[in-house]
């Protein structure tokens, strides 16, 4: 690599919102927030609204989509295929 071209690669610690979840990676992101981790070390925070503590592919908690009504205004925009 090309010294003086890259961007700073330090950890980091990314705080799910929505599940009130945090994880601590190393990134070349950055904050100007902090937080205390669990080792008592200061490390930059950077809030993410969703992550794999929240998401429902992970979580197992899919959300239900009304299919029928979705085919039926279809239906009634571009009308019924003949066969």
């Amino acid at each position: 690599m090309k010294p003086g071209i890259h961007p700073e690669y330090r950890p980091v610690v990314f705080r799910d919102q929505a599940a009130g979840h945090a994880f601590l990676t190393r990134s070349t992101a950055t904050s100007d927030k902090t937080v205390e981790w669990e080792d008592g070390n200061t490390y930059p925070v950077i809030d993410v609204e969703i992550s794999s503590a929240s998401h429902p592919l992970y979580t197992g908690t899919q959300r239900v989509l009304d299919t029928a009504g979705r085919v039926e205004r279809f239906e009634r925009r571009y009308g019924r295929r003949e066969r």
